[in-house]
């Protein structure tokens, strides 16, 4: 059940709503049990702990970012 807590829809607006929400519920009932997306590498959040920290130094500032 879906229902607007505030503004007046067009039936129009209210029909594109109700589809996505209809088409997001379709997607999710055909993936199969447990399985997960697939995220894109960059937007992966253990992939900043993937390098060392540079050691310590009169220059590590310099170095943090910038892969050696």
């Amino acid at each position: 059940m879906i229902k607007v807590v505030r503004g007046n829809p067009t039936p129009e607006e209210l029909a594109a709503a109700l589809a996505v929400v209809q088409a997001r519920a379709a997607a999710a009932a055909t993936s199969p049990p447990g399985a997960t997306q697939e995220r894109p590498a960059w937007s992966d959040p253990s992939r900043v702990a993937q390098r060392r920290l540079p050691t310590p130094g009169p220059r590590t500032w310099a170095r943090t970012f910038w892969p050696g």
